[in-house]
């Protein structure tokens, strides 16, 4: 069986998309590993399945599914991305994604350039969620160089650390630990963040699923909200990461937008599900 895909790729955060509004797809942990692995299949971070939205509000449902297996409620470079391969098809300027978390608006500005509104972050520490009663904004919680993170969830849970020096921190050592640490009982997005200055923040996630990536949309999120709500910048920044940046705004009424490139890499066919 051929199954037609999509690779995209938004500030290099990159997606195998899969189209399944009109017929089902088997798809389970093993199948996602598989297709996410860079040397055994097509490679990505994600793996993002398309499928019509059972509420029929939105142009599509978007299930999101990590490179091992497991899904996740948010991702914003994918809803980009996903947004502008919509609008490519139905000829829209304005599309709205759903997953499982709700509604995501997204406007097409220009060629390959999108921004999505990714609603209100939950800043209680059970929406997070976290272990137990406690302040969002400074955890207790520390790993050699880093500590003193603030927390929220963009549709999954974050926790941000700002450091001084990200370029000598030792994340692909200490980012899968603290993922799991058990202030997190459905793990986190860890994010490592330098400000630069109150409208720039240099950032790199560790994902939860997906290990260092070179961008995370829902990650550059929870940063600009945990770095406003700490004093370090103003409500809109521009959030570098290893693959690209993102303009990252926290608004009047309490939603987070996000605005960045989405591109299409190649298009191919799986002509194997192992």
């Amino acid at each position: 069986m051929s199954i037609p895909f999509v690779k995209m790729q938004g500030a290099g955060n990159d997606f195998v998309v899969l189209d399944a509004r009109e017929k089902d797809l088997a798809l389970p942990p093993q199948i996602v590993r598989r297709i996410a692995d860079r040397r055994l299949g097509v490679g990505c971070d994600q793996l993002i399945v398309l499928e019509r939205d059972p509420e029929a509000q939105a142009d599509v449902f978007m299930r999101i599914l990590n490179a091992d297996g497991t899904e996740a409620g948010a991702c914003g470079n994918a809803t980009r991305c996903v947004a502008a391969l919509l609008a490519e098809e139905n000829g829209e300027r304005r599309v709205t994604v759903r997953t499982v978390t709700g509604l995501l608006p997204a406007e097409i500005l220009g060629p390959g350039l999108v921004e999505v509104d990714m609603g209100p972050p939950r800043l209680d520490w059970e929406g997070v969620p976290l272990s137990g009663a406690m302040d969002t904004l400074h955890l207790n919680l520390s790993m050699g160089p880093v500590s003193d993170p603030a927390a929220c969830s963009m549709g999954n849970p974050h926790v941000t650390f700002f450091v001084d020096d990200l370029a000598h921190l030792p994340i692909e050592s200490i980012g899968p630990v603290l993922e799991k640490h058990k202030l997190f009982p459905e793990r986190a997005n860890v994010g490592f963040a330098q400000i630069e200055s109150p409208t720039r923040i240099r950032l790199r996630v560790w994902e939860r699923g997906a290990g260092l990536t070179l961008a995370c949309g829902s990650g550059a999120c929870a940063t600009l909200v945990n770095a406003y709500r700490r004093g370090l910048t103003g409500r809109s920044a521009m959030v570098v990461m290893d693959g690209g940046e993102l303009l990252i705004g926290w608004n009047e009424i309490g939603h987070v937008t996000m605005r960045g490139p989405a591109e299409t890499s190649f298009v191919g066919a799986l002509e194997a599900w192992v």
